[in-house]
């Protein structure tokens, strides 16, 4: 029997990291949601208010054996900016901060760490504002939200905002894509 890790990261619009963290090898699943807040059961329409207290997130099952969290965290922070509180590009609001939230304290661990040695290595410009809990409740996003690049590939946002996402990890992390 495989094993297989849970991971739950939000860095900002969940069509974006969906896209990027299928990509990943080791990845078997990615699933967008919501996490973080305080409302049960919370909805699209709710999250965008940003009255849950929700984040928009993917839940990424993946092999441990195949790929190391830590490679899930060199993607997370590839894919967007974790030192803009409540924003990512032009989506602004609660609901896309920049969030890891742990399942396993050993990703705790290993978050601190990385997000340490990013911070030492002053890897970005501004201060690092992305917030490391633990997850209490993840809630599935509606059936509409999921696939969403690939099912819209052509759409203006998927091609200004998500496609060049996509591109910088095919340049830059080839070795943790999948073939």
């Amino acid at each position: 029997m495989a094993i297989k890790e849970i991971a739950v990261l939000g860095g900002g619009c969940f069509w974006c990291t969906e896209a990027a963290f299928k990509l990943v090898r080791g990845v078997i699943l990615v699933m967008p949601g919501y996490a973080g807040g305080q409302k049960a059961n919370p909805r699209y329409a709710e999250i965008g208010g940003g009255v849950t207290g929700h984040a928009e997130v993917i839940q990424i099952e993946f092999d441990p054996k195949k790929v190391g969290f830590e490679d899930l965290l060199t993607v997370f922070f590839a894919v967007h900016d974790p030192t803009t509180r409540n924003r990512q590009g032009h989506d602004v609001g609660p609901q896309y901060r920049s969030i890891i939230l742990y399942t396993l304290l050993t990703q705790k661990a290993a978050a601190e760490k990385f997000i340490a040695r990013l911070e030492r290595e002053r890897v970005f410009d501004r201060p690092m504002v992305t917030e490391l809990k633990p997850l209490t409740k993840f809630y599935p996003a509606e059936d509409y939200h999921r696939d969403y690049y690939a099912q819209n590939e052509a759409a203006p946002y998927c091609q200004l905002v998500i496609s060049p996402k996509l591109a910088k990890l095919h340049e830059k992390f080839a070795a943790l894509l999948k073939k």
